[in-house]
């Protein structure tokens, strides 16, 4: 077993306290209730949070549970990036080139822009920052999906994985979900990058630079106040990182959240009939209600 499984090891079998901080008895209750509420009307939920520096569980909700978590495997992608851009066989400064192959729709930047071709570094800032499905396909085309699923099991990680590339359609032949995770395994990866023990504190540092330039705080990160476009620095004393993924009836969210009180890393996960805007939009609220709690939890 490697130290990382080890850490690994002993930060999940960590006391679960359901959906009540120690220290603070109400804490969560309004995030637990609303998950709660949806898991009746038939969304499939999946949470977890942990205080940053004890590790106590916050929130947990099926959080061994591996559910879709789309865009979120991409944070996989991204460390194996930022391993390999310290390999001397792969270079530094590697410059890529987009291909017709590599086209996606949806979300991301590049499909929109002029030039074929960008730094490896440059392309993972994209995908840290908008989910770019151009810029994550051809970053899978020049690592290695392989190399990506290597890493993660390294990590100790059996429950989380980057399926596929991004597809605009999805055949019987191909993964069914670009990603899954559990709440529980992605709360211990968001938290060991927080600590600087992803490969080193290197990688860890680089895969958070990317990650801190997201701008979608749709969801969990709608309670915070920040701005989605800069909030690289503390704000309010709030400091997030955090990636979302959002496919059809697949919604989710890991982050790091830091404020004057205490840290957190969370991760939430759900799986619906996207069948009318109001069943969406009832998601996306209780998103936010497990933020709330975070906030006043942080803040």
């Amino acid at each position: 077993m490697t130290a990382q499984s080890q850490r690994r090891s002993r930060h999940v079998a960590a006391p679960v306290g359901k959906h009540r901080g120690l220290d603070a008895p109400e804490t969560f209750g309004r995030g637990f209730h609303a998950l709660g509420e949806l898991a009746i009307a038939g969304v499939q939920v999946s949470a977890r949070a942990t205080d940053l520096a004890t590790g106590r569980v916050l929130l947990s909700i099926d959080d061994h549970v591996v559910m879709p978590t789309a865009s979120v495997g991409t944070v996989l992608l991204l460390i194996e990036v930022a391993a390999k851009l310290r390999d001397a066989d792969f270079g530094a400064y590697p410059i890529l080139d987009r291909t017709n192959d590599d086209a996606a729709g949806s979300s991301g930047i590049w499909q929109h822009l002029q030039a074929p071709s960008l730094p490896a570094a440059d392309l993972a800032a994209l995908v840290g920052a908008g989910n770019d499905n151009l810029a994550t396909n051809v970053l899978i085309r020049a690592v290695g999906l392989a190399a990506v699923r290597t890493r993660a099991e390294s990590l100790g990680l059996t429950r989380s994985s980057l399926l596929d590339r991004v597809r605009d359609h999805r055949g019987p032949d191909d993964a069914p979900q670009l990603s899954v995770g559990s709440a529980k395994e992605l709360t211990w990866l968001l938290t060991a990058l927080a600590r600087g023990e992803i490969v080193d504190a290197d990688v860890s540092a680089r895969v958070l630079g990317w990650l801190s330039l997201g701008t979608d705080l749709s969801l969990v990160a709608s309670a915070f106040g920040l701005n989605p476009l800069s909030h690289r620095e503390p704000d309010h004393g709030l400091l997030l990182v955090n990636k979302t993924g959002t496919d059809a009836g697949v919604r989710s969210e890991v982050g790091v959240l830091r404020g004057p009180r205490a840290g957190v890393a969370y991760a939430v996960s759900m799986y619906f009939s996207d069948s009318s805007l109001p069943a969406r939009l009832a998601v996306v609220d209780g998103f936010r209600a497990v933020g709330l709690d975070l906030l006043e939890y942080v803040h």
